[in-house]
């Protein structure tokens, strides 16, 4: 499979991180163990009559990418835009928001600065929406600069920003080069999370090894004592998500698959594999490519794929464009968001009350 562009790599960041992210939603929560005899293999959309909708993974990753095109490279622009989309988000009743977000959004309303709004929390929120500034950003010191800022609007423990960081450089790796190299992936973490962050490069490593001994990704999780699913932690969630990569780094049907099979918190881990492996493989139509039956399958509006894939296009296009030209990214109908959104919680909660029914 020959190297993608960064046009490619960014639109395939996007639809992978959607994607990834309405396979896995009905599946969280679900024990590994239940989730085969309660919803069956994880092969095709199973949410509304057999379309997938996107939950706050992909929304993330969105708002994101649009206010890296309004920031033009500059950090300060890009958090007080993120921020200011974070505060609006929250008010459209965004279904199954973390806590640390949500608290977040609350302390931006009531008046806090974008540097002072995050709660302390390792949650995985920063990581979920991490890989598109992998798949967007050459240069590293920015990239790094970016993925901090994104982070520490929500969540103010280290943590959860070096499994961000690692999850961007993931991406990065994956755009960059036809084959990935662990070794070389996990030196540039090493470098860039610092001693501090030596227990989470301590986990990727065992990833790594665990791989070159044969192990599947299940095994792994179940290793890491995560035999019942994957939690929103970060030093659980960014490790499993980055074995399933490094496992299938150019096939995304396995790549999604094998993570959402481990259960837990699996529309997220799908979406963190779904963008990594999205970047690196870029748009649908090839093999090991993103399935086009996947993509039509989305039931998504206002953020519909065409939308989206308008997005990643005006990524692009920003940071080839003359700084003092700029690019706006595609607008978005706020009234459309609140309707789509209650039709979305509706559903969700047909899915929690038939998890109270068998087969247990």
């Amino acid at each position: 499979m020959n190297k993608v562009s960064k046009r490619e790599a960014i639109v395939g960041c996007i639809l992978g991180t959607a994607v990834g992210d309405a396979l896995g939603l009905p599946y969280e929560g679900v024990s590994s163990q239940r989730a085969p005899k309660l919803l069956g293999p994880p092969d095709r959309y199973r949410f509304l009559f057999g379309r997938g909708m996107i939950s706050d993974d992909t929304e993330h990753t969105c708002m994101v990418a649009q206010s890296l095109i309004e920031a033009n490279g500059d950090v300060d622009i890009f958090t007080k835009r993120f921020a200011s989309r974070l505060r609006w988000w929250i008010l459209a009743f965004p279904a199954g928001v973390g806590k640390a977000t949500a608290r977040s959004g609350i302390k931006l309303w009531l008046g806090a600065k974008p540097q002072n709004a995050g709660v302390f929390s390792a949650g995985n929120g920063p990581a979920m929406r991490a890989a598109v500034f992998g798949a967007a950003i050459d240069d590293c010191t920015l990239l790094l600069h970016m993925v901090r800022a994104s982070s520490r609007l929500t969540h103010s423990d280290p943590k959860a920003e070096y499994g961000a960081i690692a999850v961007a450089l993931a991406a990065k790796h994956s755009r960059d080069n036809e084959t990935a190299d662990a070794n070389l992936w996990l030196e540039q973490v090493a470098e860039a999370v610092g001693n501090e962050g030596v227990e989470l490069t301590d986990l990727l490593r065992k990833a790594d090894q665990s791989i070159r001994t044969g192990e599947s990704t299940p095994d792994f999780a179940q290793g890491l004592g995560l035999g019942k699913g994957v939690t929103g932690y970060t030093y659980h969630t960014v490790p499993v998500a980055i074995h399933a990569w490094l496992a299938h780094p150019k096939d995304f049907r396995q790549a999604v698959a094998t993570i959402i099979r481990c259960g837990g918190d699996a529309d997220t881990t799908a979406a963190i594999v779904g963008g990594i492996v999205g970047a690196g493989v870029g748009r649908e139509g090839g093999e090991g490519n993103i399935p086009e039956e996947w993509i039509d399958g989305l039931c998504e509006w206002p953020r519909s794929v065409t939308w989206m894939r308008s997005l990643g296009e005006s990524l692009a296009a920003s940071i080839d464009a003359n700084p003092t030209t700029g690019t706006k990214p595609p607008s978005i109908n706020p009234l459309g968001v609140l309707l789509r959104n209650l039709l979305f919680l509706l559903v969700v909660l047909f899915h929690g009350f038939r998890r109270l029914a068998p087969p247990y």
